[in-house]
């Protein structure tokens, strides 16, 4: 993605999880407010022609509504399904521009997300989540930690709900991505 464009990048963001139904997460895709929220479609276990499937009904869902849809995996297969751009570590060139995010967890993933020179990068988790039981998590100082070291926007991932909007621009989040913040 070209750098001016970090400035109308989604704060709100969806991702996907494969515990919560296709249904659940189209309606929370179609909630997400208009030109302002971002899908990251994950899916990474379910076979190619139902993660196709699922893209697809999202795509219609995120061009109606002006989203940005991101997918996850290798920059070849996001280009290849016109998705607006990649999630995950692949540095490899595309043949077009695309946004390019990646999770970040610890210092050691700071220092990869600047060699991949990402659009923004998802911060987690922050809280506990359903998504990864007993894991854990950053907390509040541990996240100011990690986003301090990073020159792109940050996004708040794990356990993070509407009502913690606040509380994130303290710590240095510059937006939030959920999974049952957002479908429950």
């Amino acid at each position: 993605m070209v750098q001016g464009h970090r400035k109308n990048m989604p704060l709100l963001w969806l991702m996907t999880d494969e515990r919560v139904s296709d249904d659940a997460l189209l309606a929370a895709a179609a909630r997400l407010p208009k030109g302002k929220g971002g899908i990251v479609l994950r899916h990474y276990r379910t076979g190619a022609k139902d993660r196709r499937a699922l893209f697809d009904a999202l795509t219609r869902i995120a061009r109606g509504r002006r989203l940005t849809l991101l997918l996850g995996g290798s920059v070849r297969l996001a280009a290849g399904w016109r998705a607006d751009g990649v999630h995950g570590r692949d540095n490899r060139h595309s043949c077009r521009p695309m946004i390019r995010s990646g999770p970040v967890h610890d210092m050691r993933e700071v220092v990869a997300a600047r060699g991949v020179r990402l659009d923004l990068c998802f911060v987690s988790p922050l809280f506990p989540t359903r998504s990864h039981p007993g894991a854990p998590v950053l907390g509040r100082a541990r996240f100011v930690a990690l986003a301090r070291q990073l020159d792109m926007p940050v996004i708040a991932l794990g356990g993070v709900r509407r009502q913690h909007r606040c509380m994130l621009k303290a710590i240095g989040a510059d937006g939030w991505a959920a999974i049952d913040g957002l479908t429950g």
